[in-house]
């Protein structure tokens, strides 16, 4: 039985199945928030379209709050602003920044859209 077999095999025999700690997705969050230093989640998910196509407004949320509860990212502070919404009175921003097990990596697609983008 080949290695990858065996791993398969166990996997199946033991009943259960693990999902990995880390995530694509979520390190590229922190890569995004390392370069922003600090920002709402609506603000990181226009950013993460722009240099990552095919993520969900959905999915970056549920990381951001994942993420939070592993302690890559903590809540700055929260903003509630006045206005007549759809939903109701009130909008409330969450502004998220790294915490203290974020591992940036500096990848370099952030780092050209932020150079990009910080010219103009």
């Amino acid at each position: 039985m080949k290695r990858s077999e065996t791993y398969l095999y166990l996997r199946r025999s033991t009943g259960f199945m693990s999902r990995p700690f880390r995530s694509q997705i979520r390190q590229n969050v922190v890569e995004i928030l390392h370069s922003l230093r600090s920002g709402y989640g609506y603000e990181v998910f226009k950013i993460y379209r722009e240099v990552f196509p095919g993520a969900t407004m959905r999915s970056i949320y549920y990381h951001l709050r994942t993420g939070e509860k592993l302690g890559e990212f903590r809540v700055e502070r929260v903003e509630k602003s006045k206005g007549d919404y759809s939903w109701g009175g009130e909008a409330e921003k969450i502004i998220y920044v790294l915490g203290e097990k974020a591992q940036p990596k500096g990848d370099e697609r952030v780092r050209k859209y932020f150079e990009e983008k910080w010219k103009k």
